[in-house]
């Protein structure tokens, strides 16, 4: 059963003609979460690339900081149906992380602790659309939120964005992550774009905002992960 905490609540307004169908605006940063939040000491923190056999890399948590870091305004938006509009992030762009990496992949799986796992494909984490951020609004991250660090890729449904992430598997066929979706999917149009929209279903049963744990199933990422619209990227 998911824990709902704080946040969940809103109202759809004049500024929501940026929001995908269905979904209403918040100024808080709603958490649902499926289990305990992990709590990782800094000095036990690592963050490992693998191809499911060899290390590719590994930082420790100083490593890590050491990196190139990108500052970056998005948009989020959950599959729970709430939306929060120019959200500040700092972290490490992924395209940094795989900068050194040679992988002829198509898939990877990101790897929380906590043992929560999300599929996608690599594409999506690369040309400077997913990061492993450490900031939000000029603060460190919470334990809440993914402190010390989480995956944000905020051109995919929230759910995507593995809070807690320890590492990246790179793979070169599809496999399944957490959640298993069996949803309900519609097709709509916003602004003449094409929507494919995951229901109620997946979000009474994914951890989406938060992507905890505790659960026996798994997800797919082309149903239900994907921005419920197409003609307007996050904002940068």
């Amino acid at each position: 059963m998911g824990i709902i905490s704080r946040g969940f609540s809103g109202r759809r307004s004049a500024a929501d003609a940026k929001l995908p169908p269905g979904q209403y605006l918040t100024t808080d940063f709603p958490v649902l979460s499926a289990g305990p939040t992990p709590h990782i000491p800094l000095d036990q923190w690592e963050f490992v690339i693998d191809d499911g056999t060899n290390v590719l890399r590994r930082w420790d948590w100083k490593s890590f900081r050491d990196l190139p870091t990108e500052t970056f305004t998005v948009d989020l938006h959950c599959v729970t149906r709430w939306s929060k509009l120019g959200t500040s992030w700092e972290g490490v762009s992924v395209d940094t992380m795989l900068a050194d990496v040679k992988t002829d992949a198509s898939y990877a799986m990101a790897r929380s602790y906590g043992d929560y796992t999300t599929n996608l494909p690599l594409k999506d984490l690369r040309n400077g659309q997913a990061w492993i951020a450490f900031r939000f609004d000029n603060k460190d991250l919470a334990p809440e939120h993914g402190g010390p660090a989480r995956l944000l890729v905020p051109h995919l449904y929230l759910w995507k964005s593995a809070k807690w992430v320890r590492g990246i598997t790179l793979m070169h066929h599809d496999k399944s992550g957490f959640w298993k979706v069996s949803a309900t999917i519609f097709m709509g149009t916003h602004g003449g774009s094409s929507v494919i929209r995951a229901t109620n279903d997946v979000a009474s049963r994914n951890s989406g905002c938060s992507t905890g744990r505790n659960g026996d199933g798994t997800d797919d990422h082309t149903q239900g992960s994907r921005l419920a619209w197409s003609h307007r990227g996050p904002a940068r």
